[in-house]
Formats: structure tokens, C-alpha cells, sequence
């Protein structure tokens, strides 16, 4: 029987988290995992309370929307909290905190360089990512010794193809897809 790997596995998964993302730029998903178990899901957008962003709850996606300013720019006037944020949060809102030191962080994007500051203030030690940002905190994230990893996008494809089918034909596929 073929599986995928834990890597692509806990992408699956920020993949998923994504789809809860209420920001109109960028949807984003990311899971901290420790011992090959997910502690927290997290994903972007407005805080919690807060009117979603695609409602209009942050003024900057929405000037960023309309052509107002590039991407990039004022990101200190932008509502949302970041996926790796939120997850990182989540461990500390729902006592998580002590066990993420030694975890790893999956993240659709890489982590900016506020959330890398967080990653090494909360003990991760390794970084898995799907795409590259242009503002992110790899000089940082090298400097505490915490391995960042580039996934590539199309390992992930043959398991979301999976996860469409029934159960009884994603049986079937899975266990002839090659090993990734």
C-alpha cells in the first residue's frame, strides 16, 4: 500500500487549512506538527471577532484589490494575521505552547519575517514550504539554525486527485501511485 510521505502528508493538510482563509489577496494555510502529530492548524485572515477581510475588514486588501497600492507595500496597515501566526497562537491559546520546541512548521508560503521571528522564539526547528515569498525570513531562519525545506508543488497533486475519488477507487489509486 503506497502512503505519502510525512511531508506531503502535513501539506495536504495546510492545504486544506487555506480554504478557511478569508483574506481577498492570498490564501495561506499552515499546521505545526511535533512527533509526526498536528498540534495546531492555522490560516489567514482577520482576528477572530473581527469583520472578515473579504467583507471588508481590512482596508488595505481591499486598496490592494482595487489597484490602489502593489503588493507589498503598507504591509503594517494589513488586518490579517498571517497562517503561521494564527497556528503559532493556537498552541499558546490552547496550551500547546511547550511542545513546539523541536516541531516543524508546514506553511503554504514561507513565513515573513515576523513569523519567522515567532518560529524561532517558540522553538521550531524545521520549516517545510511550498512557494517562496518575496519578504520572508530565510537570513534569519538560517542564523538560528532552523532548516527550511522547498517542497515541490507536484508531489502533492497525485493525493489531491486521491482524495476526490470514493473511498473504494482512492483505495485503489493510492496503492498504485509510485513512491514520492
Amino acid at each position: 500500500m503506497k502512503r505519502p510521505d510525512w511531508d506531503t502528508y502535513f501539506m495536504l493538510h495546510s492545504e486544506i487549512a487555506k480554504l478557511r482563509s478569508n483574506c481577498v489577496t492570498r490564501h495561506i494555510g499552515a499546521v505545526i506538527v511535533k512527533d509526526n502529530r498536528q498540534i495546531a492548524t492555522g490560516y489567514n485572515g482577520t482576528p477572530s471577532g473581527v469583520k472578515n477581510c473579504f467583507e471588508g475588514g481590512c482596508y488595505r486588501c481591499m486598496a490592494r484589490i482595487r489597484g490602489e497600492i502593489k503588493s507589498g507595500e503598507f504591509l503594517e496597515r494589513c488586518m490579517c494575521t498571517h497562517a503561521e501566526a494564527n497556528a503559532i497562537m493556537q498552541c499558546a491559546l490552547f496550551g500547546n505552547a511547550g511542545s513546539t520546541r523541536g516541531a516543524s512548521l508546514y506553511s503554504t508560503f514561507a513565513p515573513c519575517l515576523e513569523c519567522s521571528k515567532m518560529a524561532v522564539s517558540v522553538g521550531i526547528k524545521r520549516i517545510v514550504v511550498l512557494a517562496d515569498y518575496p519578504e520572508d525570513g530565510t537570513q534569519l531562519l538560517s542564523e538560528a539554525n532552523i532548516k527550511l525545506v522547498k517542497l515541490n508543488p507536484d508531489l502533492l497533486q497525485p493525493w489531491i486527485a486521491v482524495i476526490t475519488k470514493d473511498p473504494e477507487t482512492s483505495a485503489k489509486e493510492a496503492n498504485t501511485l509510485e513512491s514520492y
